[in-house]
């Protein structure tokens, strides 16, 4: 890796901006800037994967004890619905504040700032007290989920431009290991811990503590990626490069200083297509994450069984995170890929209706399967814009446009199952999602770049 990052430094610039050659008089030796710059991107990429560990576990820990939190706090099923649905409001509203926050204080402050929030949000929501400051407790910790979710393609981008599909892949499947063991070993670990489902929620504000160490360094150690002065952040806004710049650097500088005004993200087919596929994608996730638990329970499912179910679930992107964005890469459009995710989706959900207990294992794992279009989604985020001004804005408006079409999903689910009595309406609303989630990823996965289309 040290190696390719030091392809930029052939040439630099002087004091004066004048060109020399790296062995300058008053530039640090070639190999202390690389080792410099291997050190930094070693310390990004465990910050990355810290930051992927802590990006799901507020939601589905929540899922494994959803019952024991409703009867704790007294909530009916619409209500319940309506906690399900804060993940998503939270990440619109939130998302799209990123870009902005990333230029004004730098993308690795901002993802600190999102571990801290993450780890006072699960920490305090179990003992605030009723409903409303459990509520408050969560979308805290969903803020700092929120800023994260946005600026983690935006840092594979610009950290690692060459690498995007292996890179997210590599964050998917931490998210998705953060997601299944939370799954998992929620309801085991508020057994060992006497039995309260508050100190079973609060145990996991311990590793949002643990991912905010790297962030802290990098934020302090203020390295831009590439070589870059630590003003890039500022550059990157104002399109004007800081003297002492590579010849590279300060060309990509100009560009995205040029760049972002002229985009108009809204003028894109590709951009609407790609919120829209992300925002049934995530309702069928957090319908997943929030309910799927409790449907296998009311199936006669054990308690523990149902969250080992939906740690199958979680647990499948684990590897698939890491395929999927690789085949992504090299395919010129993405169709087909998410025409397989979704025939798994409707299989899996179809096996939940029939026979939610007797095949609950090979749902868990269709289920599973069909939410590897989560990562499918951030590296099409990647690959439908050519700059990281593009990458950044076609991000905050993708996820936080999606988030706001998923928010009703879960809130409905939960309005089904209370005003029916059972789960064959909320499941034939999942599968229902499914087509036009399949048609819109479709449109998406086609080979084009916002920036083309939002320039007509």
């Amino acid at each position: 890796m040290a190696s390719e990052e030091t392809r930029t430094l052939k040439s630099t610039t002087n004091g004066n901006g004048n060109v020399s050659g790296p062995a300058a008089s008053d530039s640090p030796a070639p190999t202390e800037k690389a080792s410099t710059r291997a050190w930094t991107a070693r310390l990004l990429v465990v910050g990355i994967v810290m930051a992927a560990l802590n990006l799901r576990p507020a939601i589905t820990s929540l899922g494994a004890l959803l019952e024991e939190v409703r009867d704790g706090l007294g909530m009916s099923g619409s209500v319940a619905g309506l906690l399900t649905s804060v993940p998503a409001l939270c990440f619109a509203v939130f998302g799209v504040m990123a870009p902005r926050l990333a230029r004004r204080f730098g993308p690795a402050a901002v993802v600190c700032a999102g571990m801290v929030l993450i780890t006072a949000g699960l920490l305090i929501r179990p003992y605030i007290g009723g409903t409303a400051g459990f509520l408050v407790g969560s979308a805290l910790a969903l803020m700092g989920i929120a800023v994260s979710n946005v600026l983690m393609p935006v840092i594979v981008k610009r950290w690692f431009p060459d690498r995007v599909g292996s890179m997210t892949g590599l964050y998917s499947m931490a998210l998705a290991l953060g997601t299944a063991s939370a799954a998992a070993v929620t309801v085991p670990m508020t057994e060992a811990l006497g039995g309260s489902w508050r100190s079973g929620l609060a145990v996991w504000a311990a590793l949002a503590a643990a991912a905010v160490l790297p962030w802290i360094a990098l934020v302090r150690h203020r390295e831009a990626p590439s070589g870059e002065r630590p003003s890039r952040a500022r550059e990157g806004a104002e399109g004007t490069p800081a003297p002492g710049t590579s010849t590279v650097t300060r060309a990509r500088a100009r560009e995205a200083g040029q760049a972002r005004p002229e985009l108009r993200i809204t003028r894109s087919r590709t951009a609407w297509a790609l919120a829209v596929f992300f925002g049934l994608q995530a309702t069928a996730a957090y319908i997943t994450m929030g309910w799927m638990a409790q449907i296998f329970r009311d199936a006669g499912v054990s308690a523990g069984t149902a969250g080992l179910l939906l740690a199958v679930t979680m647990v499948m992107g684990v590897p698939l995170a890491f395929v999927i964005p690789r085949l992504a890469t090299r395919l010129p459009r993405q169709g087909p890929i998410v025409i397989a995710l979704g025939v798994c989706g409707l299989a899996g959900y179809a096996g939940l209706y029939l026979a939610p207990a007797g095949g609950a294992w090979a749902w868990a794992v269709l289920l599973g399967i069909a939410n590897c279009s989560f990562p499918l989604a951030l590296t099409m985020v990647g690959m439908r814009a050519r700059t990281g001004a593009g990458v950044a804005q076609l991000s905050a408006f993708a996820q936080s446009t999606g988030y706001l079409i998923s928010i009703p999903g879960p809130l409905l689910v939960g309005v089904l199952y209370q005003h029916s009595g059972g789960w064959g309406l909320p499941i034939a609303l999942m599968a229902g999602l499914m087509i036009p989630q399949m048609a819109v990823g479709v449109l998406a996965g086609r080979n084009r770049t916002v920036e083309d289309e939002a320039a007509r």
